[in-house]
């Protein structure tokens, strides 16, 4: 070691010597390792970032929503959220409709009694429909409405979760509703558990062909602005069957309207559906009553398939190879 080398040692030795006196080497040290980790108040904030809250409030999980239809969402969901779909799904119970405020309706007592009095008093204007081989009906005055659903095979099937004829208190009329389904002929329900299929005040998805809830209750359809109650206290359906058996009034065309847009050629739900058979790969649909492609076609989004039973459709194999081929 040179001259120069040893003044240099000698000087680093002195210099180390003189910070571990005062104390400076320690601090630098723990500075140093200080640095190297978060502050206290960033791994606050990083943990929250990171956590996930384990319990879901009652409040948020009710919170009223647009319904799934798609089974696939249901699937993400946690148990909390599936309740609550599930709450969404079922009609109120009638003792909540019978012990609703009354007095609120907007019409007096002489305008409900005339319109509870339309609900059974109208006569048949128009012919039954023919049923072509593909199974859809024609209606001689409205040529471009053919749902291959008939009224009677949608109850006998299940449909609505057995509660579409339950008492229903109307917000609108300040009334409850019930026992406004003599009307349907008794042929259609010869046979039929009414207290299952048609009024019970308790929606059971498992009453429903493809034994899942869907939809939304008709007390949301009232507030939605989608009753007529000139017409009909409980929507579409009800409608439905009063025009098969050969009714008209002027919420015919509205009705018509809704049904294209759903379940027509172009309708979503029917979209929805067809896409879901070319998405699994499934080429066939049973005819009705084959009970093997009966539970094949289960698979295939059967809470879509509730939905469009309820709007009067059923996927048929013309309609499958059709989208198959030119995806319509």
């Amino acid at each position: 070691m040179n001259v120069y080398e040893t003044k240099r040692a000698e000087k680093i030795a002195r210099n180390q010597a003189l910070l571990r006196d005062l104390g400076l080497n320690e601090k630098a040290h723990n500075k140093a390792d200080r640095g190297s980790r978060p502050s206290a108040k960033k791994r606050k904030l990083e943990t929250k970032v990171q956590a996930t809250p384990s319990r879901v409030s009652a409040r948020i999980a009710a919170t009223p929503s647009r319904p799934v239809y798609n089974e696939d969402e249901h699937k993400k969901v946690g148990r909390v959220a599936a309740k609550s779909v599930a709450r969404r799904a079922a009609p109120v119970k009638t003792e909540t409709d019978t012990s609703a405020p009354t007095g609120s309706s907007r019409y007096s007592p002489e305008a409900i009694e005339e319109i509870k009095a339309r609900w059974t008093s109208w006569t048949p204007s128009a012919s039954v429909p023919t049923r072509s081989q593909d199974s859809r009906f024609h209606f001689d005055d409205f040529e471009d409405f053919t749902p291959n659903k008939s009224p009677e095979e949608i109850l006998r099937e299940g449909a609505f979760g057995g509660t579409f004829f339950r008492p229903l208190f109307s917000r609108t009329l300040g009334i409850t509703v019930q026992d406004d389904w003599t009307d349907i002929p008794a042929a259609w329900i010869s046979g039929l558990n009414t207290e299952k299929y048609l009024t019970s005040t308790e929606y059971d998805p498992a009453v429903n062909k493809y034994g899942v809830s869907c939809g939304q209750s008709i007390e949301e359809w009232e507030a939605a602005g989608w009753i007529r109650h000139d017409f009909d206290a409980r929507g579409w359906f009800q409608w439905y069957y009063r025009f098969f058996l050969g009714r008209r009034c002027d919420d015919d065309e509205r009705q018509i309207s809704r049904w294209k847009k759903c379940v027509g050629q172009t309708g979503r739900w029917r979209r929805i559906l067809l896409k879901k058979y070319v998405q699994m790969g499934i080429r066939t649909v049973a005819d009705e009553g084959e009970e093997e492609g009966e539970e094949e076609a289960r698979e295939v989004s059967p809470v879509v398939h509730q939905t469009c039973l309820h709007w009067a459709y059923e996927v048929r194999q013309d309609a499958l190879d059709e989208f198959w081929a030119n995806g319509t």
